[in-house]
């Protein structure tokens, strides 16, 4: 697929709960107010390598205002995403006199936005916090819906908060800064999308040739998470649907994170393979027709390339199931597809099923 982006096109602000999404040129303008009427005693920005290196100074560059700005700098990378990441920025907070009225700006991909937002919601009881998601993936995923925290091990964001930021920012030149893999990460979300909640969204996305309209797909994204997320903010039912694929996609990422022998999966890598397999679970349970089992799986392995399981991979994938987030009195509760736009939630899976959708992404 063709990654070239077009200028950036001006998007209404999208509101959420306590907050609201700002695009582009609005973004800045929105950010550059608050921080003259907010009157932070400090303004803390996280960032990771990456990041330091190609986001922070354009970022800097939009700031208008004498501030008092202190930048902090975490390791890249799922496998700092931990809570040992977590009390060092708590520690250099401290030394450098962070206080209640301090505000923390995280400026990078998931890890960064995730990491960041449970740190300020925990520093000294909350302080405030802005998410400046700087990858395809966290612009469209990671940074809407308040979801904080990190990971336990290899386990998956096992430790955190919902909690909602200030704002966040969503500055589609900062894409330019990515590698096509991670750009190719973000766009499974996208599909997810679809594939939960827009028939016609999820045809348009499998069609493209190129990326060119990145800023109007995006929006399109992220009122779709925000429209849900809108109608159950703490994931009590329908915002559950946002976890199609997640539930083996998880578990497969978790096992890549720790393995030895394999290399890592970013994470839509790893869900792309969770909503083949779910895909199939729901062709066996919910009713998903052949055909559009047949799309999911088609659209997915030409976008993706395709992963190797060995039996032993699959038992101990299948092992890490009992860690996922929405389980609950001992069940394992999956959200599968009744049909590409219609999923449903909490359908209990045998473990023999499980193992044969396995054979099937195989096959």
């Amino acid at each position: 697929m063709d990654y070239t982006l077009k200028k950036n096109k001006v998007m209404t602000s999208i509101t959420s709960s306590s907050y609201a999404v700002h695009f582009n040129e609005t973004a800045y303008l929105r950010l550059n107010e608050h921080l003259s009427n907010a009157n932070y005693s400090k303004i803390f920005i996280l960032v990771d390598e990456n990041t330091h290196n190609f986001c922070l100074a354009p970022f800097m560059a939009e700031i208008h205002g004498d501030y008092d700005f202190e930048v902090i700098e975490i390791e890249p990378g799922e496998i700092n995403k931990n809570i040992e990441t977590c009390t060092q920025v708590w520690e250099v907070l401290s030394e450098l006199d962070a206080d209640r009225k301090s505000v923390l700006i995280n400026v990078g991909g998931g890890v960064v936005t995730d990491l960041g937002g449970f740190v300020a919601s925990t520093f000294k009881r909350g302080i405030n916090f802005i998410n400046v998601p700087t990858t395809l993936l966290s612009m469209v995923d990671a940074s809407v819906g308040g979801k904080t925290g990190v990971d336990l091990g290899a386990l998956k964001n096992q430790v955190g908060v919902i909690n909602q930021p200030e704002m966040v920012l969503v500055v589609s030149s900062f894409l330019q800064t990515l590698e096509e893999r991670q750009m190719q990460s973000g766009f499974a979300e996208m599909l997810k999308h679809g594939l939960i909640k827009d028939h016609s969204y999820w045809n348009e996305l499998k069609a493209l040739s190129s990326l060119d309209a990145i800023d109007q797909l995006i929006y399109h994204s992220v009122t779709i998470k925000n429209e849900v997320v809108l109608q159950d903010p703490t994931e009590q039912n329908i915002r559950k649907i946002l976890n199609y694929g997640h539930t083996l996609g998880h578990a497969v990422e978790s096992y890549f994170l720790e393995s030895p022998k394999h290399e890592l999966l970013l994470h839509g890598e790893a869900i792309a393979v969770g909503m083949i397999l779910e895909g199939y679970i729901s062709y066996k349970l919910t009713g998903l027709s052949k055909d559009e089992l047949e799309d999911i799986k088609a659209t997915f392995l030409s976008n993706y390339p395709k992963v190797s399981f060995s039996p032993e991979d699959i038992e101990a994938i299948l092992k890490l199931l009992k860690f996922d987030k929405k389980n609950s009195h001992g069940n394992i509760n999956f959200v599968l597809l009744n049909k590409i736009g219609k999923p449903e939630i909490d359908v209990k899976v045998s473990q023999e099923l499980l193992v044969e959708s396995f054979a099937y992404y195989k096959n």
